[in-house]
């Protein structure tokens, strides 16, 4: 019994990280088609959505398959709970990168305008975030998952910058008002996105220590001699 269930709890971590990468992909594209004003890009990114959501529904259903047919408890039992979360995150952040697209396929259309500097810095730091979160869930790291947890202060602040910008933008340049609008969105989305990646790093937190880290963020402190080395991400 024990062994039929470990292959099918190895099967069902292929499909969570197979869908990790899908929607690591997507997001990353997702900006450069806002960057580039990309239609064509944003359309292939909305049309994966649904790729998305039918990987989501299939790790959800095994998840349940498992926990029916083989009762686990302990860490396995924490390990079904965290990826049934995860997986619902996962599907999250592909719809917030559908609707990143879809605002690049409006701003494909309209007079360009400059991007703010701090949008772009706070997409990367959002996408490291993500990577992070989902290198702690392939690595069982938990001090990798408390650095996302820090992060997203980080985040949170930019977003604060960006919007002073862009409303002074807006008081600068009425006749760009639709442009920055969709900019706007966009931002709004990635400071979600992080939510997303923090909640994923608290499962993964739940996962390895039977810790639920809500609420807990200001708990963790690090050094900055904690960060891994090497190119700065975690992947």
């Amino acid at each position: 019994m024990a062994s039929h269930m470990q292959r099918e709890i190895d099967k069902l971590k292929k499909k969570i990280l197979a869908l990790s990468a899908v929607v690591e992909d997507t997001l990353r594209e997702s900006m450069k088609a806002v960057e580039d004003r990309d239609a064509r890009l944003a359309d292939e990114i909305i049309a994966k959505d649904h790729e998305i959501d039918e990987i989501e529904v299939d790790v959800e259903e095994d998840c349940l398959k498992i926990l029916a047919l083989y009762q686990p408890v302990a860490r396995d039992l924490r390990f079904l709970i965290a990826v049934v979360k995860i997986d619902n995150e996962l599907e999250r952040i592909g719809d917030m990168a559908a609707n990143i697209a879809e605002r690049a396929q409006a701003l494909a259309s309209m007079t360009p305008v400059p991007i703010p500097g701090d949008l772009l810095v706070m997409a990367e730091k959002t996408q490291a975030m993500l990577e992070r979160a989902l290198d702690a869930l392939v690595k069982t790291d938990t001090t990798l998952a408390k650095l996302v947890l820090v992060a997203d202060d980080e985040v949170d602040d930019l977003y604060v910058d960006v919007l002073e910008r862009l409303k002074d933008e807006i008081r600068a340049n009425l006749g760009s008002l639709d442009a920055l609008v969709n900019i706007f969105a966009v931002a709004r989305y990635l400071e979600r996105l992080a939510d997303h990646a923090t909640n994923i790093a608290e499962d993964v937190i739940y996962m390895n220590e039977g810790e639920i880290a809500r609420h807990k963020r200001g708990v963790f402190e690090f050094d900055s001699a904690a960060e891994p080395r090497g190119d700065g991400e975690a992947r």
